[in-house]
Protein backbone atom coordinates (compact mmCIF):
# COMPACT_ATOMS: atom_id res chain seq x y z
CA UNK A 1 0.00 0.00 0.00
CA UNK A 2 2.70 2.36 0.75
CA UNK A 3 4.46 1.60 -2.52
CA UNK A 4 1.34 2.43 -4.07
CA UNK A 5 1.19 5.91 -2.56
CA UNK A 6 4.99 6.26 -3.28
CA UNK A 7 4.35 5.80 -6.70
CA UNK A 8 0.92 7.90 -7.30
CA UNK A 9 3.02 10.86 -5.02
CA UNK A 10 5.77 10.53 -7.43
CA UNK A 11 3.92 10.49 -10.78
CA UNK A 12 1.38 12.75 -9.48
CA UNK A 13 1.93 15.49 -11.50
CA UNK A 14 2.23 13.13 -15.08
CA UNK A 15 -1.54 11.06 -13.85
CA UNK A 16 -3.15 14.63 -13.29
CA UNK A 17 -1.98 15.50 -17.02
CA UNK A 18 -3.08 12.22 -18.33
CA UNK A 19 -6.40 12.93 -17.07
CA UNK A 20 -7.11 16.14 -18.19
CA UNK A 21 -5.99 15.25 -21.82
CA UNK A 22 -8.29 12.50 -21.73
CA UNK A 23 -11.47 15.05 -20.49
CA UNK A 24 -9.72 17.14 -23.03
CA UNK A 25 -10.17 15.18 -26.17
CA UNK A 26 -13.23 13.54 -25.14
CA UNK A 27 -14.92 17.07 -24.90
CA UNK A 28 -13.54 17.75 -28.61
CA UNK A 29 -14.78 14.83 -30.27
CA UNK A 30 -18.19 15.15 -28.49
CA UNK A 31 -18.46 18.48 -29.27
CA UNK A 32 -17.20 19.99 -33.08
CA UNK A 33 -18.67 17.50 -35.21
CA UNK A 34 -15.63 17.71 -38.02
CA UNK A 35 -12.93 16.09 -35.82
CA UNK A 36 -15.50 13.29 -34.35
CA UNK A 37 -16.63 12.62 -37.97
CA UNK A 38 -12.83 11.85 -39.16
CA UNK A 39 -12.02 10.26 -36.25
CA UNK A 40 -14.96 7.68 -36.45
CA UNK A 41 -14.01 7.14 -40.43
CA UNK A 42 -9.96 6.28 -39.62
CA UNK A 43 -11.43 3.74 -36.90
CA UNK A 44 -14.30 2.47 -39.03
CA UNK A 45 -11.20 2.00 -41.98
CA UNK A 46 -8.70 0.66 -39.85
CA UNK A 47 -11.36 -1.97 -38.39
CA UNK A 48 -12.37 -2.72 -42.45
CA UNK A 49 -8.55 -3.28 -43.14
CA UNK A 50 -8.01 -5.52 -40.22
CA UNK A 51 -11.43 -7.80 -41.34
CA UNK A 52 -10.17 -7.38 -44.98
CA UNK A 53 -6.92 -8.90 -44.05
CA UNK A 54 -8.21 -11.90 -41.87
CA UNK A 55 -10.91 -12.52 -44.08
CA UNK A 56 -8.39 -13.33 -46.81
CA UNK A 57 -6.15 -15.69 -44.72
CA UNK A 58 -9.57 -17.51 -43.64
CA UNK A 59 -10.30 -17.93 -47.21
CA UNK A 60 -6.98 -19.84 -47.77
CA UNK A 61 -7.13 -21.72 -45.37
CA UNK A 62 -10.75 -23.23 -46.46
CA UNK A 63 -9.59 -22.91 -50.65
CA UNK A 64 -8.69 -26.24 -50.71
CA UNK A 65 -11.73 -27.57 -48.78
CA UNK A 66 -14.03 -25.43 -50.38
CA UNK A 67 -12.38 -26.65 -54.14
CA UNK A 68 -13.31 -30.16 -52.77
CA UNK A 69 -16.93 -29.23 -52.38
CA UNK A 70 -17.09 -27.21 -55.95
CA UNK A 71 -15.59 -31.05 -57.38
CA UNK A 72 -18.42 -32.76 -55.25
CA UNK A 73 -21.02 -30.66 -56.61
CA UNK A 74 -19.48 -31.13 -60.37
CA UNK A 75 -19.73 -34.75 -60.05
CA UNK A 76 -23.39 -34.93 -58.46
CA UNK A 77 -24.55 -32.71 -61.28
CA UNK A 78 -22.61 -34.37 -64.37
CA UNK A 79 -24.45 -37.39 -62.68
CA UNK A 80 -27.35 -35.35 -63.68
CA UNK A 81 -27.03 -34.60 -66.98
CA UNK A 82 -29.05 -36.02 -70.00
CA UNK A 83 -26.47 -37.68 -71.69
CA UNK A 84 -26.16 -39.74 -68.22
CA UNK A 85 -29.46 -41.28 -68.76
CA UNK A 86 -31.12 -43.68 -70.60
CA UNK A 87 -34.76 -43.74 -72.11
CA UNK A 88 -36.43 -46.85 -70.73
CA UNK A 89 -39.87 -45.57 -72.13
CA UNK A 90 -39.92 -45.60 -75.66
CA UNK A 91 -43.75 -45.42 -76.54
CA UNK A 92 -43.91 -41.37 -75.21
CA UNK A 93 -41.84 -38.30 -76.36
CA UNK A 94 -42.96 -36.66 -72.83
CA UNK A 95 -39.41 -36.31 -71.10
CA UNK A 96 -39.87 -37.27 -67.33
CA UNK A 97 -37.63 -38.45 -64.79
CA UNK A 98 -39.63 -41.83 -64.33
CA UNK A 99 -39.14 -42.60 -67.95
CA UNK A 100 -35.16 -42.83 -67.49
CA UNK A 101 -32.62 -44.92 -65.95
CA UNK A 102 -29.14 -43.75 -64.90
CA UNK A 103 -26.57 -45.16 -67.02
CA UNK A 104 -23.66 -42.86 -66.10
CA UNK A 105 -21.68 -41.75 -62.28
CA UNK A 106 -18.83 -40.23 -61.62
CA UNK A 107 -16.16 -40.21 -59.04
CA UNK A 108 -14.19 -37.47 -58.59
CA UNK A 109 -10.35 -37.32 -57.97
CA UNK A 110 -7.08 -35.68 -58.79
CA UNK A 111 -4.33 -36.17 -60.70
CA UNK A 112 -1.23 -36.48 -58.54
CA UNK A 113 1.57 -37.26 -61.11
CA UNK A 114 1.60 -36.80 -64.87
CA UNK A 115 4.00 -36.71 -67.65
CA UNK A 116 3.21 -34.89 -71.07
CA UNK A 117 6.81 -34.99 -72.87
CA UNK A 118 6.67 -38.60 -72.92
CA UNK A 119 5.73 -40.31 -76.01
CA UNK A 120 3.23 -42.48 -73.53
CA UNK A 121 1.99 -40.63 -70.89
CA UNK A 122 0.36 -41.91 -67.79
CA UNK A 123 -1.60 -39.90 -65.24
CA UNK A 124 -1.71 -41.09 -61.33
CA UNK A 125 -4.75 -40.51 -59.41
CA UNK A 126 -5.33 -40.63 -55.93
CA UNK A 127 -9.18 -42.67 -56.02
CA UNK A 128 -8.92 -46.47 -56.59
CA UNK A 129 -10.35 -49.56 -55.98
CA UNK A 130 -12.00 -48.59 -53.07
CA UNK A 131 -13.99 -45.82 -54.64
CA UNK A 132 -15.22 -47.94 -56.90
CA UNK A 133 -12.98 -47.69 -60.33
CA UNK A 134 -12.39 -50.04 -62.58
CA UNK A 135 -10.14 -50.57 -65.80
CA UNK A 136 -11.21 -49.84 -68.74
CA UNK A 137 -13.36 -46.80 -67.37
CA UNK A 138 -13.39 -43.41 -69.00
CA UNK A 139 -11.93 -40.44 -67.12
CA UNK A 140 -12.74 -36.59 -68.06
CA UNK A 141 -12.26 -33.18 -66.83
CA UNK A 142 -14.67 -30.42 -66.96
CA UNK A 143 -13.30 -29.38 -70.06
CA UNK A 144 -13.24 -32.93 -72.18
CA UNK A 145 -11.74 -35.73 -72.29
CA UNK A 146 -8.59 -37.12 -70.10
CA UNK A 147 -8.09 -40.93 -70.74
CA UNK A 148 -8.57 -44.90 -70.18
CA UNK A 149 -7.98 -46.47 -66.35
CA UNK A 150 -5.12 -48.58 -67.17
CA UNK A 151 -4.26 -50.10 -64.25
CA UNK A 152 -6.10 -49.94 -60.40
CA UNK A 153 -4.69 -50.52 -56.74
CA UNK A 154 -6.82 -49.99 -53.54
CA UNK A 155 -6.28 -46.61 -53.19
CA UNK A 156 -4.77 -45.22 -57.11
CA UNK A 157 -5.13 -45.37 -60.19
CA UNK A 158 -3.17 -44.99 -63.61
CA UNK A 159 -4.79 -43.26 -66.49
CA UNK A 160 -3.59 -43.93 -70.42
CA UNK A 161 -3.60 -40.36 -71.29
CA UNK A 162 -5.12 -39.17 -74.85
CA UNK A 163 -1.62 -38.65 -75.15
CA UNK A 164 -0.54 -41.65 -75.76
CA UNK A 165 0.77 -44.04 -79.17
CA UNK A 166 -2.98 -45.97 -79.34
CA UNK A 167 -5.04 -44.49 -77.47
CA UNK A 168 -7.96 -44.56 -79.74
CA UNK A 169 -10.73 -43.29 -78.37
CA UNK A 170 -14.15 -43.41 -80.84
CA UNK A 171 -15.32 -39.43 -81.52
CA UNK A 172 -17.41 -37.83 -83.97
CA UNK A 173 -17.10 -34.16 -85.88
CA UNK A 174 -20.36 -32.38 -84.80
CA UNK A 175 -20.67 -30.50 -88.31
CA UNK A 176 -21.15 -33.72 -90.25
CA UNK A 177 -21.65 -36.46 -87.92
CA UNK A 178 -18.37 -38.33 -89.30
CA UNK A 179 -16.86 -40.94 -86.43
CA UNK A 180 -13.28 -42.01 -86.84
CA UNK A 181 -10.70 -42.43 -84.19
CA UNK A 182 -8.52 -39.80 -81.57
CA UNK A 183 -4.91 -40.34 -82.51
CA UNK A 184 -1.96 -38.64 -80.84
CA UNK A 185 1.74 -37.87 -82.82
CA UNK A 186 3.97 -37.69 -79.65
CA UNK A 187 4.59 -34.03 -80.90
CA UNK A 188 2.91 -31.47 -79.26
CA UNK A 189 0.72 -32.17 -76.02
CA UNK A 190 -2.03 -29.26 -76.89
CA UNK A 191 -3.09 -31.25 -80.26
CA UNK A 192 -4.50 -34.06 -81.62
CA UNK A 193 -5.71 -35.77 -84.69
CA UNK A 194 -8.76 -37.86 -86.24
CA UNK A 195 -7.95 -41.30 -88.13
CA UNK A 196 -10.74 -42.47 -90.40
CA UNK A 197 -12.69 -39.84 -91.48
CA UNK A 198 -13.83 -39.74 -95.35
CA UNK A 199 -12.67 -36.91 -97.02
CA UNK A 200 -15.91 -37.29 -99.67
CA UNK A 201 -17.48 -34.53 -97.35
CA UNK A 202 -16.30 -30.80 -96.02
CA UNK A 203 -15.69 -30.24 -92.63
CA UNK A 204 -15.79 -26.79 -91.22
CA UNK A 205 -12.91 -25.06 -88.99
CA UNK A 206 -13.42 -25.09 -85.26
CA UNK A 207 -15.70 -27.43 -85.76
CA UNK A 208 -16.86 -29.35 -82.37
CA UNK A 209 -14.98 -32.74 -82.03
CA UNK A 210 -16.62 -34.90 -79.11
CA UNK A 211 -16.72 -38.25 -77.92
CA UNK A 212 -19.42 -41.06 -79.74
CA UNK A 213 -21.19 -43.04 -77.37
CA UNK A 214 -20.72 -46.46 -79.16
CA UNK A 215 -18.30 -48.14 -76.90
CA UNK A 216 -19.89 -47.61 -74.03
CA UNK A 217 -16.61 -45.93 -72.10
CA UNK A 218 -17.56 -42.12 -72.01
CA UNK A 219 -21.01 -40.39 -72.58
CA UNK A 220 -22.18 -38.83 -75.99
CA UNK A 221 -20.85 -35.57 -76.59
CA UNK A 222 -18.07 -35.61 -73.96
CA UNK A 223 -15.58 -32.40 -75.36
CA UNK A 224 -12.23 -33.76 -76.95
CA UNK A 225 -11.60 -30.34 -79.29
CA UNK A 226 -11.90 -28.44 -82.24
CA UNK A 227 -11.03 -29.03 -86.34
CA UNK A 228 -8.03 -26.59 -86.86
CA UNK A 229 -6.83 -27.79 -90.28
CA UNK A 230 -7.13 -30.81 -92.67
CA UNK A 231 -4.87 -32.69 -95.18
CA UNK A 232 -5.90 -35.48 -97.49
CA UNK A 233 -4.01 -38.82 -97.01
CA UNK A 234 -1.78 -39.46 -99.38
CA UNK A 235 -3.25 -42.44 -101.81
CA UNK A 236 -6.54 -43.14 -99.74
CA UNK A 237 -9.82 -41.67 -99.82
CA UNK A 238 -9.84 -40.53 -96.03
CA UNK A 239 -8.97 -36.93 -94.06
CA UNK A 240 -5.83 -36.24 -91.45
CA UNK A 241 -8.01 -34.06 -89.26
CA UNK A 242 -5.67 -31.94 -86.77
CA UNK A 243 -7.19 -31.04 -83.71
CA UNK A 244 -7.00 -28.45 -80.55
CA UNK A 245 -7.24 -30.26 -77.59
CA UNK A 246 -9.86 -28.44 -75.11
CA UNK A 247 -8.39 -29.79 -72.28
CA UNK A 248 -4.57 -28.48 -71.02
CA UNK A 249 -3.45 -31.64 -69.88
CA UNK A 250 0.24 -29.55 -68.87
CA UNK A 251 -2.15 -28.51 -66.13
CA UNK A 252 -4.70 -30.73 -65.07
CA UNK A 253 -5.55 -31.55 -62.18
CA UNK A 254 -9.27 -32.29 -61.04
CA UNK A 255 -10.76 -35.02 -63.22
CA UNK A 256 -14.24 -37.87 -62.58
CA UNK A 257 -13.75 -41.28 -63.64
CA UNK A 258 -16.88 -42.40 -65.60
CA UNK A 259 -18.85 -45.29 -64.47
CA UNK A 260 -21.30 -46.84 -67.01
CA UNK A 261 -23.81 -48.32 -65.05
CA UNK A 262 -24.49 -50.41 -68.00
CA UNK A 263 -21.40 -51.69 -69.03
CA UNK A 264 -21.92 -55.29 -68.48
CA UNK A 265 -25.24 -55.47 -70.09
CA UNK A 266 -23.67 -54.06 -73.02
CA UNK A 267 -20.74 -56.43 -73.44
CA UNK A 268 -22.95 -59.47 -72.62
CA UNK A 269 -25.09 -58.43 -75.61
CA UNK A 270 -22.81 -57.54 -77.70
CA UNK A 271 -20.76 -61.02 -77.14
CA UNK A 272 -23.29 -62.82 -78.94
CA UNK A 273 -22.43 -61.33 -82.07
CA UNK A 274 -22.32 -63.43 -84.98
CA UNK A 275 -18.20 -63.86 -85.72
CA UNK A 276 -17.22 -64.07 -89.70
CA UNK A 277 -16.11 -67.67 -90.41
CA UNK A 278 -12.52 -67.63 -91.17
CA UNK A 279 -10.52 -68.92 -94.13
Amino acid sequence: MRNLIAFLKRFQIFLVFAILQVITLSLYFSFFYYPRSQYLTTANAVNAKVWEMSNAVTKQFKLGNTNRQLQKSNEQLMGQLPQSFVRIDSSTVLIEDTLYQQKFEYISGEIINSTVEKRNNYFTINIGEVNGVERGMGVISDNGVVGVIHRTSEHYAIVKSVLTENINISVVVESVGLFGLLKWDGVDPRRGSIAGISNDLQIKKWSKVVTREGTGIFPKGIMVGKVEKLKSVEGEAFWDVSIVFSEDYRKLQKIYVVKNLLAEEQKKIESLIPQDPKE
